[in-house]
């Protein structure tokens, strides 16, 4: 029977590895350290992690720093990793001590092996690959790990960008098919004035093309980064000519407009980007909760049909609930939730580096992958939103709120007298009464759908 474990040393003593894994003592030590979130460090951030240690070890295998077959072995095992492959083998909890050190060794150890593999050796035994000496080369946790959530979280926006982008293309399809639908607006819950569900389905609209906006343009604050900083942003233990290399090799590697920064300790020590980052996704979380609360409510009221999906209920038969604004709620609270830890660890490292950098990237990844699945949730919930134009329009028929809308035609003090003969009435229709009152004509031009949505009245059509 073969053994299940083999034994590897490192500076604490020996300790038991999996024998089938590809990872080495570091990460089973982190392993048995840090059990905390049950969730694994993020997919997003190993890939981006193995693009980062492909650049280095193409640099280093340039400058003649690491021996080409040890750096081809090492740059096809990142390519694996990329690819999908070996993903079973980063099992560390995302939220673990050492800014992210055990991470970086997780990676070191996976290629190392893997390298060593491909090179006729075994697994463990790191006679022709060393994680540390190799792998690691020209390195520190402290460079290649932000440098590799930069990487990471750039894919993402542009994930994120196009989710955003099909979302309000479907609410801007509703804007223009709801755009005759005559409807009440309202204020504090109540009545208010006249408007038209297009409207109403526009401004969702405008408010996501601001969220598209800002998205593209946080592509920019990531784009500086610290690769070739090493351990405190000095570049100490690196060669001048790896440090200049190593990013335009990244360049390359990641198809990514990343540059490096021109103070690397600023960039090692502070993490604002981050954080500033992280409140242009809390801002989108923000106008996805307001409008699925608002798709809620117009449900509730019965002006719009939302898409019927499953039953709502082990003992109410025939109830149906609105679950996807519901989901897409709960998922943006989450986001402005991840926003807030985010924050706090931004603000927590010390001196010149953060070692909160685990929770930074777990908050920031988890917001991401919210968002994008979120967008993409309600991108093919919207086009199936109904409006029920009878409904919008008896509440329209029925408020007397409406009556603001006839104060430059009529003034104010007659349009109070008209609202009280209304209710002394004891009719329902007030879109009627006022057709007795003031002609059809007029009344109809008023509330016209066209007139409605247009910016203001024109003075020559007040009422004399």
């Amino acid at each position: 029977m073969q053994n299940e474990y083999r034994i590897e040393k490192d500076a604490f003593g020996e300790l038991k590895v999996p024998a089938g894994a590809y990872w080495g003592i570091q990460t089973q030590r982190a392993l048995e350290s840090f059990f905390l979130s049950g969730r694994v460090v993020h997919s997003s951030l190993i890939g981006a992690y193995c693009l980062v240690k492909k650049a280095c070890a193409q640099t280093n295998m340039e400058l003649k720093l690491l021996e080409e077959k040890k750096a081809q072995a090492v740059i096809a095992a990142c390519d694996e990793v990329i690819g999908g492959k070996l993903r079973g083998q980063f099992p560390l909890d995302a939220l673990q001590g050492g800014a992210g050190t055990s991470t970086n060794m997780n990676v070191n150890e996976v290629l190392a092996n893997r390298a060593e593999e491909l090179l006729g050796g075994r697994p463990g035994e790191y006679r022709i690959v060393d994680p540390i000496e190799d792998v690691n080369l020209n390195q520190s946790t402290n460079d290649t790990y932000p440098t590799a959530l930069k990487v990471a979280a750039i894919f993402k926006l542009r994930e994120l960008s196009a989710g955003i982008s099909g979302l309000q293309g479907a609410l801007q399809k509703k804007e223009k098919e709801f755009s005759g639908v005559v409807k009440i607006g309202r204020t504090e819950l109540q009545e208010a004035v006249p408007m038209t569900l297009g409207q109403e389905f526009g401004a969702f609209s405008e408010a996501i093309a601001r969220d598209r906006w800002r998205i593209f343009k946080c592509e920019e604050r990531l784009r500086v980064v610290n690769i070739g900083g090493t351990a405190i942003g000095t570049g100490l233990t690196a060669p001048r000519d790896y440090i200049f290399l190593v990013i335009e090799t990244l360049r390359r590697v990641t198809g990514l407009g990343l540059s490096r920064g021109e103070n690397l300790v600023d960039q090692t020590a502070n993490s604002d980007c981050f954080a500033e980052v992280s409140g242009i996704l809390k801002a989108h979380a923000c106008n996805l909760i307001k409008i699925c609360g608002d798709l809620r409510l117009l449900n509730l009221l019965g002006e719009i049909v939302l898409p019927q999906l499953q039953t709502g209920s082990s003992i109410m038969p025939g109830k149906c609930n609105p679950v996807i604004p519901e989901a897409a709620g709960q998922a943006g609270i989450r986001v402005i939730a991840a926003d807030a830890a985010l924050t706090r660890a931004c603000s927590s490292g010390s001196l010149q580096i953060n070692e909160f950098m685990p929770l930074i990237a777990d908050s920031m990844l988890e917001s991401l992958e919210l968002l994008i699945n979120t967008d993409r949730m309600l991108a093919g919930h919207v086009p199936g939103i109904s409006a029920d134009a009878g409904q919008c329009r008896r509440y329209f028929d029925h408020s007397p709120a409406i009556v603001t809308a006839l104060l430059p035609y009529v003034g104010y003090g007659r349009a109070g007298e008209l609202l009280n003969e209304f209710r002394r009435s004891g009719e329902e229709d007030i879109h009627a009464f006022l057709s007795v009152k003031l002609g059809r004509e007029l009344v109809n031009r008023i509330f016209d759908p066209c007139n409605l949505v247009s910016l203001g009245y024109r003075q020559r059509e007040k009422y004399t």
